[in-house]
């Protein structure tokens, strides 16, 4: 063996040991998949946590639709943004790092919806009670309206004090409750009074 094949020799063996092994899987396998075995079980518990805190939330989107949005907040696009990670396109297995994160992230995303749905909830139950007490008098809430939106219903009705029989009803103090029904038109356009001609 000549002098520079014993050189290329030892230039492929100081190459290999710099190379880390894994006695698991050849180099270049996943990472992820070479680490102890005692991070499965710490990766199973983080899955389980975000899939259940994914869950609530989209209970409470779902619930109360269209009040709440499921958009993310301020505070998280910006702790997004600051972070400077890639997007993944395609599979990726995340860290514990990364599934950490994305749990904490999930958390106070579901914190945070929860003081919201508490102040809806609080918000609609006041209207329910007001729209109670303007059954009962309706002479103490002149002209007070009322969405049915702010009852947590669908719609564009509005409960609405007025007076009976117009200027009459008014002096004399005739005041009723009455649920107007219907979505305004845009500006600019006429309700239809019969289907449209055929030409």
């Amino acid at each position: 063996m000549t002098r520079s094949d014993q050189l290329v020799l030892d230039r492929g063996a100081r190459a290999d040991e710099a190379v880390p092994t894994s006695p698991q899987g050849p180099p270049g396998a996943d990472p992820a998949l070479d680490r102890p075995t005692g991070e499965r079980p710490a990766r199973r518990t983080l899955r389980a946590q975000i899939a259940r805190l994914e869950r609530e939330l989209s209970a409470i989107v779902a619930e109360r639709f269209p009040y709440i949005s499921a958009a993310p907040s301020a505070v998280d696009r910006a702790q997004d943004s600051g972070r400077g990670e890639p997007s993944c396109f395609g599979p990726s297995l995340l860290g514990l790092e990364q599934l950490e994160r994305t749990r904490d992230r999930l958390a106070a995303r579901v914190q945070e919806l929860r003081g919201l749905a508490a102040e809806r909830d609080e918000y609609e139950r006041t209207a329910h009670e007001l729209l109670a007490r303007m059954k009962l008098e309706p002479g103490r809430y002149k002209h007070v309206r009322l969405p049915v939106s702010d009852l947590g219903q669908g719609g564009c009705g509005v409960w609405h004090v007025r007076p009976r029989l117009g200027l009459i009803g008014m002096l004399a103090g005739w005041w009723q409750l009455k649920l107007s029904s219907g979505c305004p038109l845009p500006r600019g356009t006429r309700p239809r009074r019969g289907p449209d001609r055929l030409t």
